[in-house]
């Protein structure tokens, strides 16, 4: 983890909270992501020019992560719609670095030490706080924290594919290009066989807002791929997550959701956890 590996990822973490918060300030979650994947199929067309093509190995991981992809969107349009911004994007993220830990060791023969052990420990206490205080006494709202820790499950699965795959594309630029073109039209394939001649009206009102989260979403990631060239991929995923302090004050600042000292407390200790799992890297 170099100095610009490290601040390529820190860049990436604020942009993609960036685009997280703006997909959940749009209230019609649908017309929302329809336009930020859409917006990502239209920036790989527009980058292809001036790209390699990934080479052959890559492609089996392209289109795997491609199809986890489709299903991360649809899970979180689902957290998004059930679950407190400040509660959903913590419980997403801050979940994806344990399973990348673990996944990186069986795929990608990156073996975690102790210090990424007592990071997993820490951050699954984090994780707790995140998404069970301020329940008083009510009962835990199970299907949002639900869909929010299986979205963090999709996130590392596509981060460790695409993190070998890009490896083998021999063309991180190539990769995320053909990545974001191949993925992103299946949401607004979907929004447009739903509504058929409704659909310009309903994407139009959100137009400007949807295609700058599309845009905030591509630098985000393609950040990200190029880190996974330069560094393990547990490290740069535990990093990446530092965007949930980011994610804590936007839910807190932007859409006036509460998240009082006990939470912000979780959320210390979440990335306290991601930190561990960093030095171990």
């Amino acid at each position: 983890m170099t100095p610009l590996v490290t601040a390529a990822v820190l860049l990436a973490a604020v942009t993609h909270a960036g685009w997280n918060a703006i997909a959940h300030r749009i209230t019609d979650k649908p017309a929302g992501f329809a336009l930020i994947s859409g917006g990502g199929a239209l920036a790989g067309l527009l980058l292809m020019p001036f790209t390699a093509i990934p080479a052959g190995p890559a492609w089996p991981l392209l289109l795997a992560s491609a199809a986890v992809h489709v299903v991360y969107y649809a899970l979180l349009m689902t957290s998004f719609r059930l679950g407190d911004f400040g509660q959903a994007y913590p419980l997403a993220r801050g979940s994806a670095p344990l399973v990348v830990t673990v996944l990186a060791a069986v795929f990608a023969h990156e073996v975690p030490g102790g210090w990424a052990l007592a990071g997993v420990a820490v951050s699954c206490l984090g994780l707790g706080g995140v998404s069970l205080w301020g329940l008083r006494g009510r009962r835990p709202d199970l299907p949002a924290i639900g869909a929010a820790l299986a979205t963090g499950l999709t996130i590392a699965a596509y981060t460790v594919l695409d993190g070998l795959g890009v490896r083998a594309a021999h063309t991180p630029l190539g990769y995320i290009a053909w990545l974001m073109l191949v993925q992103g039209g299946f949401v607004p394939a979907w929004l447009y066989v739903r509504n058929r001649s409704g659909t310009v009206r309903l994407l139009r009102p959100h137009a400007a807002l949807g295609l700058l989260g599309a845009v905030l979403s591509v630098a985000a990631y393609a950040l990200v791929l190029w880190a996974q060239t330069r560094a393990p991929l547990a490290p740069v995923a535990a990093l990446r997550e530092s965007s949930i302090i980011v994610g804590a004050a936007i839910g807190a600042l932007l859409f006036k959701e509460r998240f009082g000292a006990p939470r912000i407390a979780a959320a210390g200790l979440l990335v306290v956890g991601i930190g561990l799992m960093l030095h171990a890297g």
